[in-house]
């Protein structure tokens, strides 16, 4: 009797390890197979209150994996894949089940990439920022001044308070941010090329400087004229003469720009008219970069007075209104 019943335990003994062996193969064999993701992989989003359970389920819904018995046993034989990280995951088409499961708790999310090019205007960064799909838009509800606010200028006006650069963002970030983010890059390089600017130029704060930049960065075609073309405004500051720069005019314009200057334009007098009104515009005209504030603040030394495009993106500079004539007939009115 006693040997029956060691010869029935013994069996069930065997036949347990049997199928403890077979399930262990077989859980190892799920999770380190290639889930069934597409050849160009896939994003998941891991939100607030998503779980192991949660996350098993809906993949198996989706039918990237076949069980969802074997990823919740994985949670109790490795804890960690159960302390999931929100954000967006990118997963590659050669990711096994356990890649899978580990990516979404190693906080390795997707990120996203978004360029402001230096001479744009707020309103060109605003309107990228809108067509961002991927970003909250906090800025949509925001007034002008509750901007002014969040951002603590004290200026009335934006314009050329934001360094021009690429930022990476994740999903769901909030446009102020970036905003943000780009905002202090410029008060730091502004400060920095504050405190190192040449002596005996015509600023009174960094504000004036930031002002500068912008226009140099609107008039450079080529980045090797940037300080010859601030050497040229600079002068003309110190000499009390009018800078006559069109693309101040041209902001001063707005909307009712239609891609030429006419001479009623040049005549008509608005605050950032420089044919008609000495001194700076009141405030930037655009968004400058690095190079033009360091410009702005180290322009070449020199008599020059007067530059005109030559149409190939550089310009002819000249000392006296005389040699300045010719240029412009030169090279804007082809002889005439």
């Amino acid at each position: 009797m006693k040997n029956s019943i060691y010869k029935i335990l013994s069996t069930i003994i065997l036949l347990g390890s049997l199928a403890s062996g077979w399930l262990w193969m077989d859980f190892k064999g799920f999770m380190n197979s290639r889930a069934d993701l597409p050849k160009t992989g896939m994003d998941i989003e891991i939100v607030e209150g998503d779980t192991l359970a949660s996350v098993t389920q809906r993949l198996y819904q989706q039918g990237i994996i076949v069980s969802t018995f074997y990823p919740r046993l994985a949670g109790k034989i490795y804890p960690r894949l159960t302390r999931l990280k929100r954000g967006e995951y990118h997963l590659d088409s050669h990711f096994s089940h356990y890649d899978m499961f580990e990516k979404f708790t190693s906080g390795k999310v997707k990120t996203y990439q978004i360029r402001f090019i230096e001479g744009w205007t707020f309103n060109e960064y605003l309107s990228v920022l809108q067509n961002e799909p991927k970003l909250r838009h906090d800025l949509a509800n925001l007034k002008n001044q509750q901007l002014l606010d969040a951002l603590k200028l004290k200026q009335s006006h934006p314009e050329g308070w934001f360094y021009p650069d690429t930022y990476n963002y994740q999903k769901g970030a909030s446009d102020l941010q970036i905003l943000q983010s780009s905002h202090q890059l410029m008060r730091e390089k502004l400060d920095r090329y504050w405190k190192e600017r040449d002596i005996g130029l015509p600023y009174e704060t960094s504000y004036d400087v930031l002002i500068m930049a912008s226009l140099i960065e609107k008039e450079t075609g080529l980045a090797g004229e940037r300080d010859r073309i601030a050497g040229v405004f600079v002068r003309r500051l110190n000499m009390k003469m009018r800078l006559q720069t069109d693309p101040t005019v041209i902001y001063g314009m707005g909307d009712s720009f239609d891609g030429d200057i006419r001479r009623k334009d040049l005549l008509k007098d608005t605050p950032y008219n420089t044919y008609r009104r000495k001194g700076l515009p009141p405030t930037p005209i655009a968004m400058p970069s690095e190079a033009s504030i360091s410009a702005a603040v180290h322009p070449a030394e020199g008599t020059e007075l007067y530059f005109v495009a030559r149409g190939d993106g550089s310009h002819q500079f000249s000392t006296t209104l005389e040699e300045h004539n010719r240029a412009v007939r030169r090279f804007q009115l082809k002889g005439q």
